[in-house]
């Protein structure tokens, strides 16, 4: 709020410009005109300051006031700017220039002018000053009488106007601030509390005409409310600070979990996106983001360095298993045309279990060695099976004759007599031997049919080595003896338990007679065995 002073008014009533070439009110026969006061900004300053608004229409003056009680903040000077026909001469005082820039600045109406109707109720404000005989005004406080100016420029009414406006422009700010404040508003609380200060300071030494120490005591209303905003505003601050820290860590964090990762390719691009995703995180003081950047870089170079080594090495390892492979099929085309079958078989079957071993080169010669390896190999094993076939083809007669020979071998079984199945067996088996080689695709087949009768003559006669093994029968005899003396002693026990009437006795001896009448069960079964031999 600018504010016209003592020494400024003295200027002005000692030096009138050409805008007010005499300081007597003229004669005005224009129609009857109402004086509104706004509050517009000083291009000058951007401060606050009151310009006069003439208007000769009842309406549109009544229309003004009541926009600006509803709505103090809604109200402009451009729609205030009033048609040229609707304006009337008003009376000069001394104030801010009124130029066509100011009038378009927005701007708030405060009241008919020389009153405060719309901005406080009970005494008005005429009632807290007076202007004495040699122009000075005076304020009226709890502390008494305050000088607040003197006014030379016009009537006593008009200078206890012009010092009601002043006041009523200052309450207008504080009203203002009320509302911004109470109503949820952003409110710049530095701008707020600067502006509290000022007015606090303005009342110090009032040059204003109103309620002084209503004024003051609403101005000092107004702190409490302006700390409260100020610790919302630290609040917030403090936790937009905190969600951009934990925005930022959680990046840093998510990053040094992958410092250790294997999957190169996934890890690297989800490292770009973190990148970026930092770029745009929420900036966070210096010292944290400084601390959190280094944590991050660590992060990707760690990951890095082990990408960089990881592929350096699957270089020379990949240049190894070339060299390796290189030399296993140059050794497997040396063997693709040897006729030693089976040592070079067993030979290939070694150099494969090599190049498994060797571990891998670049695609593009891994391809290009299996492929002649896999040529060598179908080349020897080609010609083997060519040979192969050629010498089965001879043993079409040594097939037959093993073919009967297992027919007779297996018209053995069921054995009756062991002695002559065995003996018979041997006979079979000594003429097998003598027959000579048949083909491979037969081969398993035909001996499987031996085989199985060979196995049944074993196992008949280890059966019957069980059945008359003294030994084993002895243990048997001994085993069933001493069950039933078990058994015998427990029957003495149960019936003793019984007259006695023992129920915990007769339980546990019932329970040890039924086991080892079970295992006498086994043990008379396998001497029954024996006796059967």
């Amino acid at each position: 709020m600018t504010d016209h002073g003592t020494d400024d008014l003295d200027k002005t009533a000692a030096e009138p410009s050409a805008a007010t070439p005499s300081l007597e009110v003229p004669e005005v026969t224009a129609p009857e005109v109402t004086v509104l006061d706004v509050l517009v900004l000083d291009p000058n300053t951007a401060e606050p300051v009151t310009a006069e608004l003439a208007v000769n229409d009842p309406e549109l003056a009544e229309a003004v006031a009541a926009e600006a009680i509803a709505d103090p903040a809604a109200s402009s000077a451009a729609t205030l700017e009033p048609d040229a026909a609707l304006v009337a001469p008003s009376v000069p005082v001394p104030h801010a220039p009124r130029t066509a820039q100011t009038a378009m600045i927005p701007a708030i109406p405060l009241a008919a002018a020389g009153t405060n109707a719309t901005l406080t109720s009970g005494p008005t404000p005429e009632s807290f000053g007076r202007v004495d005989a040699d122009g000075t005004v005076f304020v009226r406080t709890s502390a008494g009488e305050v000088p607040v100016g003197q006014f030379q420029a016009g009537s006593p009414d008009e200078a206890l106007a012009y010092y009601i406006r002043k006041f009523t422009a200052l309450e207008t700010e504080v009203v203002l601030l009320e509302q911004r404040l109470s109503g949820g508003a952003d409110v710049a609380v530095d701008e707020a509390a600067a502006t509290v200060d000022r007015i606090t300071a303005a009342l110090e030494t009032p040059q204003v005409v109103g309620d002084i120490d209503g004024l003051r005591a609403r101005v000092a209303a107004l702190t409490p409310a302006i700390e409260k905003r100020r610790a919302a505003a630290r609040a917030a601050k403090s936790k937009a600070r905190e969600a951009a820290k934990a925005a930022r860590e959680a990046i840093v964090v998510e990053a040094e979990s992958l410092a250790e990762a294997t999957s190169w390719k996934s890890s690297g691009d989800r490292l770009r996106v973190l990148l970026d995703e930092w770029k745009v995180a929420p900036r966070v003081d210096r010292g944290t983001e400084q601390a959190l950047w280094k944590r991050f870089s660590a992060a990707r170079n760690h990951f890095d360095r082990r990408r960089r080594a990881h592929f350096a090495k699957l270089s020379g390892e990949q240049s190894e298993a070339k060299a390796t492979k290189t030399a296993l099929v140059k050794e497997a085309e040396e063997l693709s045309t040897s006729t030693d079958w089976a040592p070079t078989a067993t030979k290939f079957r070694t150099l494969m279990d090599e190049w498994k071993a060797s571990g891998r080169a670049s695609r593009s010669d891994d391809d290009a060695l299996w492929s002649r390896f896999r040529a060598a190999q179908d080349t020897f094993f080609s010609a083997r099976s060519a040979a192969f076939d050629e010498r089965d083809a001879g043993q079409s007669d040594n097939l037959a004759a093993k073919e009967a020979l297992a027919t007779a071998a297996e018209a053995l079984l069921p054995l009756g007599d062991l002695a002559t199945a065995k003996s018979s067996l041997r006979d079979i088996q000594e003429r097998w031997e003598r027959l000579g080689h048949v083909p491979r695709s037969d081969k398993e087949r035909v001996d499987g049919r031996l085989r199985r009768v060979e196995q049944a003559i074993r196992e008949a006669e280890e059966s019957k080595w069980k059945r008359t093994n003294p030994e084993a029968r002895a243990r048997a005899e001994a085993t069933v003896e001493l069950l039933e003396t078990a058994i015998a002693k427990l029957n003495k026990t149960l019936a003793s338990a019984t007259a006695a009437g023992d129920a915990k006795k007769i339980a546990e001896t019932t329970e040890a007679l039924e086991a080892r009448q079970a295992w006498l069960d086994e043990a008379q079964r396998a001497l029954t065995e024996f006796s059967g031999a």
